[in-house]
């Protein structure tokens, strides 16, 4: 009996772990292998590829875009993801409380997710930061700053703050939701013994449902952390023509290697440099998910 079932599991778990291997774990291999070539096309054959060692990276990283890029993603990690962890959290610790409409709020909240990104950034650059007749124009205006209304938002001083602005306002509900997750598994009774104990608001917040959302805040920076070094869209709705230091990222600078994009011709295809783009990002979520298990180890607080 002990053998027909291991031979039904082996059955239904080959499909799945060929695809796998197929799908994910080939791919992974051959990027990190590629890294270490020249190539030029990422379709080429290996016996196309010339071995370059260490050079892709060192080419890279003596490459002012690209270390652009990294400061851009920099960015985008740590002044972004503290602004949209803080509203998420403010936002899911409300709608946790027992305010009334909290379907309602939620849904509203987490709508800019639903929305595809190219539709959000339309919307932003055209609806919100126009000078003439844009949101942000308007709201400007009809509080008397007309001389603030009208900067050009969308401009190289700007355009970097004005993309990251509306890359975190459809961030904030998806991150939301993961921390109401983590606070309804709070036990209510915790809060009761200490609202009964004279704790108010803050404190009843600062030692209770705090401490006891690490684990969620650890999986809320690994999640900030993946989606950010994969950001690309909004990079290339802001600078749609041609790559600029102001809103160039990681990702769409491996998209100008591998597939030669851009209209500036200022780089060449190099599939094997956008390899090694890609096993950089990879190298700084492993590290990143690695410093959080340690920093940030358990949920376990004595009360």
């Amino acid at each position: 009996m002990k053998t027909k079932n291991k031979s039904m599991i082996i059955l239904f778990l080959a499909p799945s772990v060929l695809l796998y291997l197929m799908v994910f774990l080939y791919p992974t291999a051959r990027t990190v292998v590629m890294s270490f070539f020249k190539v030029e096309g990422v379709t080429d054959s290996v016996s196309l590829w010339k071995f370059n060692g260490l050079g892709n990276f060192k080419t890279l990283f003596n490459t002012p875009l690209f270390v652009s890029s990294l400061k851009n993603i920099a960015l985008i990690w740590l002044i972004g993801g503290i602004g949209v962890m803080v509203v998420s959290l403010l936002f899911g610790v409300i709608l946790t409380s027992g305010v009334h409409g909290k379907s309602f709020f939620r849904s509203v909240i987490y709508l800019p997710n639903v929305i595809s990104a190219v539709a959000m950034g339309t919307m932003w650059i055209n609806y919100v930061y126009n000078p003439d007749f844009g949101l942000l124009s308007s709201v400007l205006k009809s509080i008397g700053l007309s001389k603030l209304a009208a900067t050009q938002w969308t401009s190289p001083e700007m355009v970097f703050w004005s993309m990251l602005v509306a890359y975190c306002f459809g961030m904030v509900g998806y991150h939301m939701l993961i921390w109401m997750s983590g606070i309804e598994r709070i036990p209510v009774d915790y809060y009761e013994a200490a609202t009964i104990e004279g704790a108010n608001v803050f404190q009843r917040f600062s030692k209770i449902t705090l401490p006891l959302l690490k684990g969620v805040c650890r999986t809320n920076i690994v999640l900030w952390t993946v989606s950010t070094m994969a950001f690309f869209v909004w990079s290339q709705l802001f600078s749609p023509v041609n790559l600029s230091a102001s809103t160039v990222t990681p990702m769409s600078y491996m998209y100008e290697l591998v597939f030669g994009a851009s209209n500036s011709a200022v780089t060449v295809r190099d599939s094997g440099a956008g390899a090694a783009i890609g096993v950089i990002l990879t190298i700084v979520v492993v590290v990143v998910f690695m410093l959080s298990q340690l920093i940030v180890k358990n949920d376990d607080v004595e009360l």
